[in-house]
Formats: structure tokens, sequence, C-alpha cells
């Protein structure tokens, strides 16, 4: 079986600030990490090479320091990574990455299954993975939470829904996307480190890809951040402690009967 592992560098801070001007993130002077969700989507690509044999190849688009979520994912056990990166690329929407990746993966496949996070710590939309199964022509599930490989053309997952607990059979290739449900994330060894810091990276640019500049980076996005708006917190309150708190229970009275609640 033929894997690839999408996986995404993302910043390491719940603090994630945007630029107000272009409406895309700052990531200068910010830690990063691979999103974790993509490592659960890494590990179940290893479990299932391990028990039906093939090999996982991890991809991931972003700029050149990207380099160092795809030796992360190296280290954990992937045989072999890509870098997608291009200063075109820059300002990308779900659409636009989508459309990237799918070339990055047509040009280095076919694959049996393609596996991603159901969704990133910076951008939350969760749309990649299912567009680019549509872009690939490929089914796909989301919130996936367990995988069987009941024979070599099909696969049976369990989705977590609102309605509760959804099965699924796909044929192969698909995409799935996973919940950190589906598993434990394992952690690198010494020699995954030494391994992974000594492995060749292979770079796939957009020439590469033969996508042209309109399809790609913040020109091949149909959607745009207009304005960046912080909540504001506004509220009136009144204080009363000490011998004050039965005034205080008086007055929350009055405010109930005011507002029609009592």
């Amino acid at each position: 079986m033929k894997i690839a592992v999408l996986a995404k560098q993302v910043p390491d801070t719940d603090e994630v600030k945007m630029d107000p001007e272009t409406g895309t993130m700052i990531r200068e002077g910010v830690d990063r990490t691979v999103n974790p969700l993509d490592l659960h989507a890494l590990e179940a690509a290893l479990c299932l090479a391990k028990n039906h044999g093939g090999n996982v190849t991890v991809f991931s688009m972003g700029p050149p320091q990207a380099e160092e979520a795809l030796r992360e994912c190296l280290s954990l056990g992937a045989d072999d990574a890509v870098l997608i990166s291009d200063r075109a690329f820059s300002g990308a929407d779900s659409w636009a990455t989508a459309v990237t990746l799918a070339a990055a993966l047509r040009l280095s496949g076919p694959f049996d299954l393609i596996l991603a996070g159901d969704k990133a710590t910076d951008g939350e939309t969760g749309q990649v993975g299912p567009e680019v199964a549509a872009i690939l022509e490929i089914p796909f599930a989301t919130h996936v939470i367990d995988i069987a490989c009941p024979d070599q053309r099909h696969l049976v997952v369990s989705r977590n829904l609102d309605e509760g607990i959804q099965k699924q059979r796909l044929p192969l290739p698909c995409l799935l996307s996973v919940l950190s449900d589906l598993n434990e994330i394992r952690l690198p060894t010494l020699k995954g480190y030494r391994n992974a810091w000594k492995a060749s990276i292979r770079t796939l640019s957009r020439e590469a890809l033969g996508l042209s500049r309109e399809a790609v980076g913040l020109a091949g996005s149909p959607t745009r951040v207009v304005r960046i708006d912080h909540p504001r917190f506004t509220r009136q309150t009144e204080k009363y402690s000490g011998t004050e708190v039965a005034r205080g229970v008086e007055r929350v009275v009055e405010i109930l009967r005011e507002s029609a609640l009592l």
C-alpha cells in the first residue's frame, strides 16, 4: 500500500496573529510545530504500512523552514518526505492550497491512500482534505476515528458525527481526514532523529508542478480575509461585598424584575 500523508507546519502558540492589511497569518518570530491532527494521520499511515505492507510519504506545503516539520515526520518513521515550496504559493487559501497539494500528489503518485488531519490549528477550516479529494476525483471521509482494512481494495472507517458514529466503506484510492481519537502518537527514537536529519528531502516548486501563477497562492485564492475584528467586552458591573451583600442581593432582584425574568 502506497500511502501519502499531508502535514502542515503551524505556529506553536494559541496566540495566532494576523496581518490586518493582507489578512494572512504572521509567521515570523513564532515557534513552529507539526499540526497535531496530522501526526495522528501519520501514525495511522505507519500502522497500516506495517500491518499490510507499503511505504509512507509525507507532503508539506510551506516556506523553506517547513522542512523542520518533515524531518520530525521522518524521525517518527515516514519513509520519504516532499517539501512543496515556492514564493508563488504564499497567501494561498484552502482551495489554492488543495490545488497545489493535488498537483504534488499526482506528480509523485499514484497513491492508494491519502491521510490528513481533520483540520489545522491555525486555520480550523477542515476544507483542504476534502478539496484535495475532489480535485483528484477520489472518494473521501472526514472525522475518522477508526480504520479497518478488510481487503486490498477497500477500507471501512468509523466517523464521529453529531448524530453518532457512522461506518463507511470506501474503495481505494481514497482520502481520509482523521481525529485525535483514532490513535496515540508515538515518540521519536534517537535513531529516528539521526536518520531524519541525514535524509534527503525533495523540494517541488511551482514550475515543477506545472502550475500557472494565476492558479496558486494569493492569485489563485477565490476567498479573501477582508477584515479582522477582535471581540470587545463592554460590560457594566456593580460589586457588593462585606456589609453590602444584602443590598447586592436586592439589586439583583431589581434587575431581574426590570428584565421581566422574575
